[in-house]
């Protein structure tokens, strides 16, 4: 495989982990919050367009607010990388020895004999783009964010947001008794939490059936409580 198309994967797998992170961001609170909060108002309310209005409500603010959350982060990110590049580009201008150093006790620990470990500083230092990449990389621990990373990452997890709270919203459209609205609601909800709480895990490299039980789990809990909360106060 050629440099160009080992640096083409990595970048490839990097933005598929962003977009897997903004999907569970918002998909998981897209299943939870209207989830509990349909629960609570049917423990609450004898008409299901009252849920249905509420839901779509919350949705909607719900969707735009993880938007604008994960975009200051994104944002977040490209600034601080910026920082520390301006940083960086600086000390290689006016610091360049104190670099050197530091790059040789990077190859040092790397388990490069002293002959080689001059040999390649010495090559790195005549070309300041790489050396100030190779620095954020190996001193910082830095790779360079997409410049498109706040804006994707605003779509995506407001998109699953929006997505997983139609899920237990849905099935009040066609019924007209709250309760009865809730149980075909739990019944997919819970069902969704479990597929995807069990992707999810198997995504992140955890057990796959026991995160989908935590996932369900956590679910089921927050409507319930939401449920019998709003039945003592309503009462």
């Amino acid at each position: 495989m050629s440099n160009s198309d080992a640096h083409s994967h990595n970048e490839e797998h990097f933005n598929s982990s962003q977009l897997v992170t903004d999907i569970v961001i918002g998909m998981s609170d897209g299943l939870t919050v209207p989830f509990a909060l349909a629960a609570g108002l049917s423990g609450a309310v004898h008409d299901t367009h009252i849920i249905v209005v509420a839901g779509m409500a919350e949705i909607a603010a719900g969707s735009i607010a993880m938007g604008l959350g994960g975009y200051l982060a994104g944002k977040t990110e490209i600034d601080h990388y910026n920082s520390e590049l301006k940083r960086e580009e600086w000390e290689v201008d006016h610091l360049p020895e104190r670099e050197k150093e530091e790059v040789r006790v990077i190859f040092e620990e790397m388990g490069m004999s002293p002959a080689t470990q001059k040999l390649v500083v010495d090559e790195m230092a005549n070309d300041k783009v790489k050396w100030v990449d190779f620095m954020m990389r190996y001193e910082l621990g830095l790779e360079k964010p997409d410049p498109k990373r706040a804006r994707n990452s605003a779509l995506n997890i407001g998109l699953s947001y929006v997505i997983g709270g139609m899920v237990p919203l849905s099935p009040y459209y066609f019924t007209d008794n709250p309760i009865d609205g809730l149980k075909y609601s739990a019944a997919i909800t819970v069902l969704c939490l479990f597929v995807f709480g069990f992707f999810k895990a198997k995504a992140t490299g955890q057990k796959p059936l026991q995160g989908a039980l935590k996932v369900m789990l956590i679910g089921s809990v927050a409507a319930a409580a939401a449920f019998f909360i709003a039945k003592i106060f309503s009462a």
